[in-house]
């Protein structure tokens, strides 16, 4: 049966396994090994590794890539794409997203690395307005931490029709909710730490194309600066992979719930979720230390930075220096996971009331 038939439930147990062989094991060994016996398929432990390609081959079946490549963090992945951009390259961006990509690139403009236009990536005539002559388009969607969605399919379209290259993280949707490599995205990333391993338990990324000139670029700048995973966290992240549409079909469940019930609370003034995903991102009615007390005040959520666990975690964005200021200070991000719901909302409730 060809995996182009299979369903994303199907390709996440399935993908990345050995062959059907007498004898042989399901799952795939962690390889610990720097060094190969000569003129094999790989010649040095920075150039490739059994675990990463399973892991690689796993999260291609899920994006509908030709290849994908694993990086030591989600940021090594962010930074290897953004280094095949010619010095001063124009590059649109929205303003609001990741704080660490936010970081990079504040630091790659004022550097003159790069020069990057910043937009408002929900307004689509913005983004079409400062695509002229820009050579990247740099997407997230949902936005973290404000859940702002863009047009994709729009921007997209409009980046390729002048020649632009699109890169996006989709670590917040993950490829059960879109699939931007089909709408003529170049490069998918993923934050691997997040719902693809979905225990808290690694950092890893991701970049995935279709392209493989631009895979062996991309793969060019992972061995020569040397970001790359290593086997057990690989190994970790392929098996919380496995049973990734099953969590996160539950935390998007409960989140839908959860922000439904934070709509009616009295202590929230704005609540934001776009309809899917597992992040839920609300506003209460008091100042910054009140939302740090509500963060402080659950029993069973963390006050706790990263997100996509199968725990619930939720945290006030602008305790971060580096957070965008367009994110209000009393703006918490709740990630939520695999709880029981009703458990989830009388902790909720009992920390807005205690706060």
């Amino acid at each position: 049966m060809s995996s182009e038939n299979l369903h994303p439930e199907t390709l996440a147990i399935s993908s990345g396994r050995p062959a059907h062989q007498a004898g042989v094991g399901i799952n795939v060994p962690i390889s610990l090994n720097s060094t190969f016996v000569a003129n094999g398929p790989i010649n040095y432990g920075r150039t490739g590794n059994e675990t990463w390609q399973s892991l690689e081959q796993a999260i291609s079946a899920l994006e509908e890539a030709s290849a994908t490549l694993l990086f030591s963090s989600g940021m090594a992945a962010i930074t290897a794409a953004f280094s095949l951009l010619p010095h001063g390259a124009p590059v649109v961006a929205s303003h609001e997203g990741y704080s660490g990509t936010m970081a990079l690139l504040k630091r790659y403009h004022a550097e003159g690395r790069l020069e990057v236009r910043f937009v408002d990536i929900t307004n689509t005539q913005e983004v079409i307005s400062q695509l002229q002559g820009a050579v990247f388009l740099w997407v997230e969607s949902p936005t973290n931490p404000g859940l702002g969605v863009a047009e994709v399919e729009v921007i997209i379209a409009e980046a390729k029709k002048r020649s632009i290259g699109v890169g996006f993280d989709n670590t917040f949707a993950t490829p059960l909710n879109q699939k931007p490599l089909t709408f003529g995205a170049d490069i998918v990333m993923h934050s691997v730490t997040k719902y693809l391993a979905g225990h808290s338990d690694v950092i890893l990324g991701s970049l995935s194309t279709k392209d493989p000139a631009l895979h062996a670029r991309l793969q060019d700048a992972r061995v020569s600066y040397g970001s790359i995973a290593g086997p057990f966290e690989s190994w970790l992240a392929l098996r919380g992979l496995r049973t990734f549409p099953l969590r996160y079909a539950k935390a998007q469940a409960n989140a839908a719930a959860l922000a439904k019930k934070l709509e009616s609370h009295s202590a929230v003034t704005h609540v934001r979720y776009p309809g899917f995903g597992a992040i839920v991102s609300f506003v209460i009615t008091g100042d910054a230390a009140a939302a740090e007390r509500v963060c402080d005040s659950a029993s069973l959520i963390m006050n706790a930075t990263s997100l996509g666990g199968v725990e619930t975690t939720w945290e006030r964005r602008r305790r971060w220096p580096l957070e965008s200021a367009s994110v209000p200070e009393n703006l918490i991000r709740l990630s939520v996971g695999c709880e029981n719901v009703d458990d989830l909302w009388a902790d909720i409730d009992t920390a807005l009331t205690k706060a």
